[in-house]
């Protein structure tokens, strides 16, 4: 990992010498003081001086720091006032995945996902669960070398985001230097979080916007991602965040063998952790504890969704793993959604990137859970006719998550009503007949639509793509309507004095435009697959593909045998995958762009040839989890079944097998006991945690 823990000026050394002892050791007492009492505000909210008091000891410390600038460091409370503003963001790789939760608002969901914990674990290992209530904020990492914060970073698209440190730091609740009167530093400590606005706060800064005439924000999480992308760290001060730490993602100086031993190093290192926080052995425990939060939940300052269920045990956890898209080994489990009725003012037709028409209704704006909501989908129209929904009908929306809030049931159709809705015979954008794809309609001028060129730029350029800084939703409605872009390989051809004739643009962002796309004809692989927009393939599948085919024409050529092969990859993605490259007017966009001179950069490893050390299966109790073993078999190549079958390698017996141990030596399949297996794991260079 680069290093990038403050560096001292070459001349320290001198300039420190100008510094009376007793000023330097007045300085380092109220840095001190004023570190212990923003923990005991922010983070414990047991302050025990009033604010006269503390501004007294600011003041101080920031006249010495004044008479003698040597004495300011990075993690002194002055610093969170705001650095100058920065030109952008640099963009940086996670020190580890911030992967996304796997959701349930169904309480027999939560139930298998216990069975199936306890099914990888094996006879004999009882989970315990660490619960948690579900933040509903700005994801972010933190990152700490030697006690002291060097990176803040965004979660972007889970594996890389962007680097907001000088932001960070302006927020009360994140340390600028560790806590360690109770355990020290460790060398380095990366860990992940929510940025929030308290619902509070919220309201008191929408009402100052208004009352400037400005637009206000749409919800606290919104309001609160915004701040962490200001350019300028002054305006991020300026409101009032607060940061909850949950989870420690890396540490290098100390261990820990339960998530439940990682919370309480949390908060002895000064982090603010998510309130009421416990263990649980059982699903009627977990049933409990989340309705005791949905119970509070219209109480809180702040937003929450749910109730997170995370396996306590860590090397249990490394040994489930994860699927492409988030950790096995926890759950969100969401409350049911908001409502709210208003009515319906119109219904208007949008198109996607892929020709999807769907409906739109245009509502009489209503706030649910602090978001003002003024449009909801109505999906297709399927969906519009099973609902008879009319334009003056006073409906029942909800809102979940970051979705567009959808209309669940009319509740009074009472007064004036418009007709029936019909969807258009012709695309709204550029007038082509549209035809039907089962409940879907669907405009097929796919390569001449404005409306479906439009949103494939912005997603070409989107953060998860290219991330093509400059290029949103209002510069491609302007690109397209002014012809300047008909295929996303003209992009490549845009020249700042092009730009220039565009409203919003002056020379300067002009040239930064043209340079933020010309920046892009290198992208990593797994982005330009990702900015294709193919089927059922997303960040991960892409990094997936990339790995493991290594180049753009190996994944092009790719049979459905082939793709198949992958981890992760089943016959839908497969056929999705294929379908996509043998359509020629994709084939085309694809060669037109890359004579551009766009070349996709391969990853530096392709990924190993999983299955060479043969596919085990386990029976019995044995000493480790059994998602643990399953695991270190994997780490050396070999694959894991749940069934016994003639392709089985070897089986794995442990005390009291089952009916696993019948059947392979009815079959004849070799039988290893546990230190048999730990032997021959080791003999592929891999090693199974926990076995002696």
């Amino acid at each position: 990992m680069t290093d990038k823990r403050p560096q001292a000026p070459a001349d320290d050394a001198s300039r420190e010498s100008s510094v009376p002892e007793a000023v330097r050791r007045e300085a380092e007492e109220l840095r001190r003081e004023l570190h212990r009492h923003n923990y005991l505000y922010y983070v414990l909210d047991r302050p025990e001086i009033g604010d006269d008091e503390y501004d007294r000891l600011f003041a101080r410390l920031k006249e010495l720091e004044a008479r003698y600038p040597e004495l300011v460091t990075p993690d002194s409370p002055t610093q969170r006032v705001g650095a100058e503003p920065a030109e952008g963001f640099e963009t940086v790789e996670h020190v580890a995945p911030l992967l996304s939760l796997d959701s349930t608002q169904d309480p027999a969901e939560v139930a298998r996902f216990d069975e199936r914990i306890r099914k990888a674990l094996g006879t004999g290992h009882e989970p315990v669960y660490v619960l948690e209530p579900k933040l509903d904020g700005a994801s972010i990492e933190l990152v700490y070398e030697d006690g002291v914060l060097v990176r803040g970073v965004t979660r972007g698209n889970g594996f890389v985001g962007e680097a907001v440190t000088a932001n960070v730091r302006t927020i009360p609740t994140v340390p600028l230097r560790l806590r360690t009167e109770e355990r020290p530093a460790p060398r380095m400590l990366a860990v992940r979080g929510e940025v929030m606005m308290y619902i509070s706060d919220f309201l008191a800064f929408n009402a100052e916007l208004e009352a400037r005439g400005l637009e206000p924000y749409a919800s606290p999480r919104n309001s609160a991602a915004g701040a962490l992308r200001q350019l300028d760290p002054r305006v991020t001060a300026s409101r009032k965040l607060v940061a909850f730490v949950y989870d420690v993602l890396a540490v290098e100086g100390a261990t820990f063998r339960r998530d439940w031993e990682g919370l309480a190093a949390l908060v002895a290192w000064g982090f603010k952790t998510p309130e009421r926080a416990q263990r649980a052995r059982t699903v009627d425990e977990i049933l409990a504890y989340h309705r005791s939060w949905e119970e509070a939940r219209d109480h809180l300052d702040y937003e929450i969704d749910g109730v997170v269920i995370k396996l306590d045990d860590l090397s249990a956890r490394e040994a489930l793993g994860a699927t492409s898209h988030h950790p096995r080994w926890a759950l969100a489990f969401k409350f049911a959604p908001r409502q709210a009725v208003t009515r319906v003012l119109d219904i208007q037709v949008q198109v996607g990137r892929t020709g999807v028409l769907t409906p739109v209704a245009i509502l009489e704006p209503v706030v649910i859970g602090g978001v003002t909501v003024s449009r909801a989908s109505l999906h297709n129209r399927e969906e519009v006719r099973r609902k008879d929904i009319r334009v003056g009908d006073r409906v029942r929306i909800q809102r979940a998550g970051d979705v567009i809030p959808q209309v669940v049931e009319v509740v009074d159709r009472e007064g004036e009503r418009g007709p029936p809705f019909e969807m258009p015979t012709e695309c709204p954008a550029c007038g082509t007949p549209v035809v039907e794809d089962g409940p879907r309609t669907v405009c097929p001028n796919r390569f001449g639509c404005p409306a479906q060129l439009k949103a494939r730029i912005v997603y070409y350029a989107s953060r998860q793509a290219l991330d093509i800084e400059g290029l949103g939703e209002e510069t491609a409605v302007l690109l397209v309507d002014h012809g300047l872009v008909r295929e996303l390989a003209d992009l490549y051809d845009l020249r700042p004095e092009d730009l220039m004739e565009l409203e919003g643009f002056a020379e300067k962002s002009a040239h930064a435009l043209v340079e933020a796309i010309q920046a892009t004809k290198r992208p990593p692989l797994e982005r330009f697959l990702v900015a294709l927009g193919i089927p059922e393939v997303g960040v991960a599948v892409a990094r997936t593909l990339a790995e493991h085919f290594g180049s753009l024409e190996c994944i092009r050529h790719a049979t459905r045998e082939e793709l198949e092969a992958v981890e992760g990859i089943g016959p839908k993605m497969s056929e999705a995958i294929t379908a996509f490259f043998a359509d020629e007017r994709n084939a085309r966009a694809i060669d037109a762009i890359l004579a551009k001179g766009v070349e996709p950069v391969a990853p530096e490893s392709v990924a190993v040839d999983r299955g060479a050390a043969g596919t085990a299966v386990f029976t019995g109790t044995i000493p480790v989890p059994r998602a643990t073993a399953e695991a270190a078999w994997r780490s050396v190549g070999g694959r894991t079944a749940s069934s016994v079958s003639r392709k089985t390698d070897f089986v794995v017996a442990g005390e009291n097998p089952g009916s696993k141990l019948e059947k392979a030596q009815r079959l004849g399949v070799p039988v290893l006991d546990f230190q048999a297996f730990v032997e021959k794991v080791r003999e592929l260079g891999g090693d199974v945690p926990g076995a002696d």
